[in-house]
């Protein structure tokens, strides 16, 4: 039964409309695994697995607000058009997702609404903001996390890995994010 702290695989279609095209699958080939509780998905999509079994097949709504919440005006903003000077003339075309940075460090998605002479609209909302996700599918495998899973997963809680490098080494030490 899926509780706090079980490995969990599921396979499941989503859509943002119930009869309207998939978005997203995982099957059984490559379902979504994850462990319950610690974050890794949609608060509301685990809450909705919650207490189902092997076997069973779940068929659920999470409205816009408890999924990617509502399209935040805010995160639609006007960029100097100097700033993408070293993208590719291909990549900026409206509609294109540009991997971009915050002045803090963190790591976004943003969508070319617009560009300008001066300027350039881009939206940082999630993709699915606004939208609400229809889930169907079957639960595949439960089981109890190991101690090495839930350690492993926890070592990479702290708000992520600044010091990453491309082998996987976090930090300071091979395995941690130098946070403890």
């Amino acid at each position: 039964m899926i509780t706090k702290n079980k490995v969990v695989s599921v396979s499941y279609e989503l859509k943002t409309e119930p009869d309207g095209s998939v978005l997203e699958t995982a099957d059984r080939e490559r379902p979504l695994e994850f462990i319950c509780g610690q974050g890794q998905t949609l608060e509301y999509f685990e809450m909705n697995l919650l207490e189902k079994k092997v076997g069973e097949k779940f068929d659920f709504k999470i409205p816009a607000a408890n999924a990617y919440g509502e399209v935040n005006d805010e995160m639609i903003v006007d960029l100097p058009k100097e700033i993408f000077k070293e993208v590719e003339a291909g990549e900026m075309k409206v509609g294109n997702v540009l991997p971009m940075m915050d002045s803090i460090g963190r790591h976004l998605q943003g969508k070319i609404l617009s560009i300008g002479e001066e300027e350039v609209k881009i939206d940082f909302n999630h993709q699915l903001a606004g939208k609400d996700l229809y889930f169907k599918g079957e639960v595949l495998l439960v089981r109890d996390a190991t101690d090495e899973e839930l350690e492993a997963l926890h070592s990479h809680k702290c708000g992520g890995c600044s010091g990453c490098g491309s082998e996987g080494g976090c930090g300071s030490h091979e395995d941690s994010c130098g946070c403890h």
